[in-house]
């Protein structure tokens, strides 16, 4: 198993690496952490190495990722 990482919490928004995909980090129990699609979906496992740590939701630089995610699927709402 991989070391902590340090600002993966629950709450947090991530990207995952491969897929570039918003996720919001919503459990971790033994070290095993849980995320859901941000626009919507089922929670499932992720890998703190497979995902980059954008920020707390309120955070600028995570409005911004996530206004240009919903530009890209086509609602702007």
């Amino acid at each position: 198993m991989s070391e902590r990482t340090p600002d993966l919490r629950v709450g947090v928004v991530v990207r995952e690496k491969r897929t570039s995909r918003l996720l919001q980090v919503v459990d971790e129990a033994d070290g095993r952490w849980q995320a859901r699609p941000l626009n919507g979906g089922r929670e499932r496992d992720i890998d703190p190495e497979d995902v980059l740590v954008l920020g707390a939701p309120g955070s600028l630089s995570v409005e911004v990722a996530v206004a240009n995610a919903r530009s890209r699927w086509g609602a702007l709402r």
